[in-house]
């Protein structure tokens, strides 16, 4: 490791460092000033609350749209797909006789394997296999060659399909290259009747397959999953519920099935965060400039926007979390049973997209607990204990209803394409014991799944890990002559180091002065990440992705007590720098190619980071 990397992270801490000495030490004016007789002295103007027209917002949600959406992947890939009947002969034939040295094609559904093989004297010799296992779909993969010294030179080529269950398997497109590396020319290519899909796109081909055009790490469960649904198809992956796929299921409505569209929908929830993020963090703060910096240091954190880059189903949970604690902390704060019924309908939502929002949920519980202790210790005298007691009795029917009731019906409803693909019809698919049966067992299922999963990962970190971003979890890595491309997921250090220190500072404050700010975001916090120190599964850096949400809120409750004394350019310096970070980084974010020397020597802050 360059030493001059060292400079970096050293730099990063140092500035950690002086903000919160620098930023938290001066006059308060929240107290009375021993220099002022008048026993208060007049704060500066800085110091006021501020709110501003939602035109900045805007703006920022616009800003992070076009770069999130920037070279998101390719917005075409095949389009028609051609089944191979399991053990039956398909041929492919050329114009002239092709030295054949590549076969590239693109893996749809379904897994098995095909064997290739080339026509030579009227005899057929074995040339190669396509691997078709799970990990390959949606891909563009290259044939194995059994004997690349082998002369395959021939006219015709013929495909052997072996399924490993009943559904046959699918190949988008096919391409052929010669031994010099140049590709046949499509015109020259007929395929048996019937079978005219695997060549009928040539366009769609391309040079070499990238995360641009194929699927990485979890997408090839997800961006499957999703793909089953829209065809009623009983899916591969069953490991989480539905929601989250069927949202997936949307971008591919819209945009076809391509890289872009199974990361469309994913993306588009990034962006709906952050004025949702906006709006959680005024309504705590009541400074419109607090709630923009705050905004645009999440936008902008590593972690949720790689994460929303990618099609898998932790953006969705994140988003009803951050809905599910915006309407919950208007019940908290000011008692809006109409919000509290509205964070119950997004707990179900975020439930029935990942089980990691029934830690959030958890945490709701613990806060509505407190909030009637509150309650139940300010009540003065008989009559106001009596009715509180009674309040609190109506409140506890109406959670069972809005947290329990209408969550299970969600959830419940959330399987229907499971339904559908057993050939069910709704509705009245949803009152019979084969609809009940499905979903309990995946309950089941999910349930044995993690608990028992075993298993070993080159990019996996341990929660205490997360806590201060000691080891990030690569999605992709390729590497060029003195290039590589890479796509990792970890947060912003700068973020993950002082949102840390400002839990800490926020759970001294809640013991202290019973700072109802600081339990609501110090209880969300924990119940993201405690129920993961007791998980013996196999983990990874993006599963703090949803406490990312707040250590922002921690970070801006520090960012009000430094509105409070005066020294809220130390926000601005923050927000700055964060940003400032997130351009350094971006490259390893986005996959952009670039010098290895610049991500070894500028961004290999610790020997742990892979990249």
């Amino acid at each position: 490791m360059n030493p001059l990397t060292y400079l970096f992270p050293a730099l990063a801490i140092t500035f950690a460092v002086l903000f919160f000495i620098l930023g938290l030490i001066g006059e308060n004016y929240d107290v009375p000033s021993k220099k002022s007789k008048r026993g208060r002295k007049a704060p500066p103007a800085s110091v006021e609350k501020r709110t501003m027209k939602p035109w900045p917002i805007l703006a920022l949600t616009a800003v992070y749209a076009l770069i999130a959406f920037f070279n998101l992947g390719d917005t075409s890939a095949p389009e028609t797909y051609y089944a191979l009947p399991d053990g039956e002969r398909v041929e492919i034939h050329f114009d002239s006789k092709v030295p054949l040295g590549r076969v590239f094609y693109f893996a749809g559904l379904n897994t098995g394997e095909v064997s290739l093989t080339v026509v030579q004297d009227g005899q057929e010799i074995l040339a190669g296999t396509l691997k078709h296992s799970y990990r390959e779909v949606f891909k563009w993969c290259d044939a194995e060659i059994t004997d690349p010294a082998q002369d395959l030179t021939t006219d015709t080529v013929v495909l052997y399909a072996k399924a490993d269950g009943d559904e046959d398997i699918e190949i988008g497109e096919m391409a052929f290259f010669d031994t010099n590396g140049l590709l046949v020319d499509p015109s020259d290519i007929s395929v048996q009747p019937g079978a005219e899909a695997l060549c009928d796109e040539p366009m769609a081909v391309p040079e070499e397959s990238t995360w641009r055009n194929s699927t990485y790490f979890d997408e090839i469960y997800h961006a499957r999953t999703a793909l089953e649904h829209l065809r009623l198809i009983k899916p591969y992956e069953v490991s989480h519920p539905p929601l989250g796929k069927l949202i997936i299921a949307l971008g591919l409505t819209i945009f076809g099935v391509n890289p872009f569209g199974w990361r469309f929908m994913g993306v588009l929830f990034g962006v709906l965060m952050l004025p949702v993020m906006w709006q959680l963090i005024r309504r705590l703060f009541g400074d419109d400039r607090i709630a923009l910096c705050g905004t645009a240091i999440f936008a902008f954190d590593f972690m949720h926007f790689a994460q929303t880059r990618i099609a898998t189903i932790d953006t969705y949970g994140v988003f009803f979390i951050l809905l599910m604690y915006l309407f919950f902390w208007s019940w908290y704060d000011h008692d809006s049973w109409r919000d509290l019924a509205l964070a119950g309908v997004f707990f179900g939502l975020g439930a029935a997209s990942k089980w990691t929002c029934l830690y959030a949920g958890a945490g709701l519980g613990v806060l509505w607990i407190i909030a009637w202790l509150y309650r139940f210790h300010d009540a003065k005298g008989q009559s106001w204990q009596k009715r509180c007691f009674e309040d609190f009795v109506l409140n506890v029917g109406f959670c069972l209803v809005w947290f329990v009731m209408v969550p299970a019906l969600i959830y419940y409803l959330s399987y229907t394409p499971y339904g559908l693909a057993k050939g069910l019809t709704a509705p009245g698919m949803y009152f019979t014991k084969d609809y009940l049966k499905t979903v309990l067992e995946n309950q089941s299922f999910m349930f044995t799944y993690h608990a028992g999963l075993i298993a070993e990962h080159p990019y996996s970190s341990s929660w205490w890990q997360w806590l201060f971003d000691i080891r990030p979890i690569l999605y992709y890595l390729e590497y060029g002559e003195g290039t590589v491309e890479t796509i990792g997921a970890f947060m912003n250090p700068l973020l993950t180091w002082a949102g840390l220190v400002s839990v800490v500072y926020l759970i001294v404050r809640s013991i202290r002065k019973r700072d109802r700010r600081a339990v609501f975001i110090v209880v969300g916090y924990l119940a993201q990440l405690v129920p993961w120190i007791l998980v013996s599964r196999l983990t990874f850096a993006y599963h703090y992705f949803a406490a990312v949400v707040f250590l922002v809120l921690a970070l801006c409750a520090v960012f009000d007590d430094m509105r409070a004394r005066g020294h809220i350019r130390w926000m601005y310096a923050f927000t700055g720098v964060s940003l400032a970070l997130f351009a350094a980084f971006y490259p390893v974010l986005t996959g952009v190619e670039v010098s290895r020397n610049y991500t070894w020597k500028a961004l290999k802050w610790f020997p742990s980071w892979p990249f």
